[in-house]
C-alpha cells in the first residue's frame, strides 16, 4: 500500500470531520471504482487505499491509535512496541470485540451488511440568486441539473436481465471479510471478489456497462420560504445523483445568495434605509413617502426641527420571520439635505433669516457649540 498517511490519501487535512472525512471518501471511491476503470491496475490499487484510509479514519477510536502510532497501530505482533500492548486498560475480550467491530459499518448496514453505504450517490450543490424581493415573498421555481439516473434498461442493478445480481460467495453479500491477526485482533477488510459491494455482476449491462447509472439533466421545482437569508443552505432529499447499483440517492443542496438592494440593506429580519430630507420639511415637519419591500407606499412622519442622524423605527414593515408570522421593523435615517443652486430670492430670504435677533435660537446645537469654545479664542 502507499507510504502516503490516510489523510492524504483521501485527500483532507488532518483536523477533518467525520463529514469530512466521510464525503472525501465517496468521491475517491466513485473516482478509482474498478467498474469506471475496467482493467486499470493503477485505480485498482488506489481503489484499496481509499478503502484503507477510510476504515481508519471513519472510526474514532481507530482514527485516535493511527493518529498516535501510525499504521504500526494495526500490525501484527503483541509484543514490544505494539501500542496495544498495555496502557489501554482493555483485556482480552474487549480488544477482540473493539477490532472485530472495526470498519462495522463500512458498505453501508453494518452487522447486518447490506447495500453498501459507499455506493450512495454523490450529493449535489446549485447556487441560486434571488432578490430581496424574492426573499420577502418566498417563490417556487424550475431548475435544471445535471445529475445521473438509475439506468432505465437494467432498474439501476447493472446486470443484463434488470434483477438485482446475485450475492457475493467470498463474503455472504456482507461486502467484507474478516481476517485473524494474534490472539486478540480481528479485522474485517473489504471483500477481494465484490470489492466491498456484497454482490457481483456477471452479464453487466449494455447501457450503463454494469454501473446502474446514466448521466442525464432534469428540470426540477424547489420552493423557497418567505423570509430566507443570504448565504442560507437547504437540503432537497433524494434529488442528488443516482446511486450505484440500485444504492440510495444523494442530496441537493440549494445555496442562496440575496443580492444586494438598491435601497435597503438587511439585519436579520429587519430593513435599514436611508432618506434625504430637504431642509425645510426638517425644520417645519412633513411627510415623506418611500416604497415599502412588498410594493406598498409608506408614510413617514418627519416632526419639526428633525437633525441628521435622526433613525426612526416603523413597526413591522421588515422582512418575514421564517417559521413565524411575525416581521421585523424598517429603521429610516434621516440625512438633511442643504439646498445648493439657490436662486437670488432664495438667498435673500436666508439672508433675512440669518439677520434675525433670536436666530440663534432656532439653532441651540450651533449655540452651545460656539459657547463651549468662545474662551479658546481669548
Amino acid at each position: 500500500m502507499s507510504e502516503k498517511s490516510y489523510y492524504e490519501i483521501l485527500g483532507v487535512e488532518k483536523s477533518a470531520n467525520a463529514d469530512e472525512i466521510k464525503h472525501a471518501f465517496r468521491k475517491q471511491a466513485m473516482k478509482y471504482h474498478p467498474d469506471r476503470n475496467p482493467g486499470d491496475k493503477e485505480a485498482e490499487q488506489k481503489f484499496k487505499e481509499v478503502n484503507e484510509a477510510y476504515e481508519v479514519l471513519k472510526d474514532d477510536q481507530k482514527r485516535a491509535a493511527y493518529d498516535r502510532y501510525g499504521k504500526s497501530a494495526f500490525q501484527n505482533g503483541m509484543g514490544g512496541g505494539n501500542p496495544f500492548g498495555g496502557g489501554f486498560g482493555f483485556n482480552a475480550e474487549d480488544l477482540s470485540d473493539v477490532f472485530s467491530n472495526i470498519f462495522s459499518d463500512f458498505m453501508g448496514g453494518g452487522r447486518n451488511g447490506g447495500r453498501a453505504e459507499n455506493l450512495r450517490g454523490a450529493d449535489l450543490n446549485y447556487n441560486l440568486e434571488i432578490t430581496l424581493e424574492e426573499a420577502f415573498a418566498g417563490l417556487e421555481k424550475d431548475i435544471k441539473i445535471k445529475t445521473t439516473e438509475a439506468c432505465s434498461s437494467c432498474h439501476g442493478y447493472g446486470t443484463a436481465d434488470g434483477s438485482e445480481a446475485p450475492k457475493c460467495e467470498t463474503c455472504g453479500g456482507r461486502g467484507k471479510v474478516r481476517k485473524q491477526q494474534g490472539p486478540f485482533f480481528v479485522f474485517e477488510t473489504v471483500c477481494p471478489t465484490c470489492k466491498g459491494e456484497g454482490r457481483v455482476v456477471k452479464d453487466k449491462c449494455k447501457q450503463c456497462n454494469g454501473l446502474g447509472i446514466t448521466k442525464t439533466e432534469k428540470t426540477i421545482k424547489i420552493k423557497i420560504p418567505a423570509g430566507v437569508e443570504n448565504n442560507v443552505r437547504m437540503r432537497v432529499a433524494g434529488e442528488g445523483e443516482a446511486g450505484l447499483r440500485g444504492a440510495p440517492k444523494g442530496d441537493l443542496y440549494i445555496y442562496i445568495n440575496v443580492k444586494e438592494h438598491k435601497l435597503y440593506e438587511r439585519e436579520g429580519a429587519d430593513l435599514y434605509t436611508a432618506v434625504p430630507v430637504s431642509m425645510v420639511c426638517a425644520a417645519l415637519g412633513g411627510k415623506i413617502e418611500i416604497p415599502g419591500i412588498d410594493h406598498r407606499k409608506i408614510e413617514v412622519g418627519i416632526e419639526s426641527g428633525t437633525q441628521t442622524g435622526t433613525r426612526i423605527k416603523i413597526k413591522g414593515e421588515g422582512m418575514p420571520m421564517m417559521g413565524a408570522r411575525k416581521r421585523g421593523d424598517l429603521y429610516v435615517l434621516i440625512k438633511v439635505e442643504t439646498p445648493t443652486h439657490l436662486s437670488k430670492k432664495q438667498k435673500d430670504l436666508l439672508e433675512e433669516f440669518r439677520d434675525l435677533k433670536d436666530s440663534d435660537s432656532c439653532q441651540p446645537e450651533t449655540k452651545t457649540f460656539f459657547d463651549k469654545i468662545k474662551d479658546l479664542f481669548n
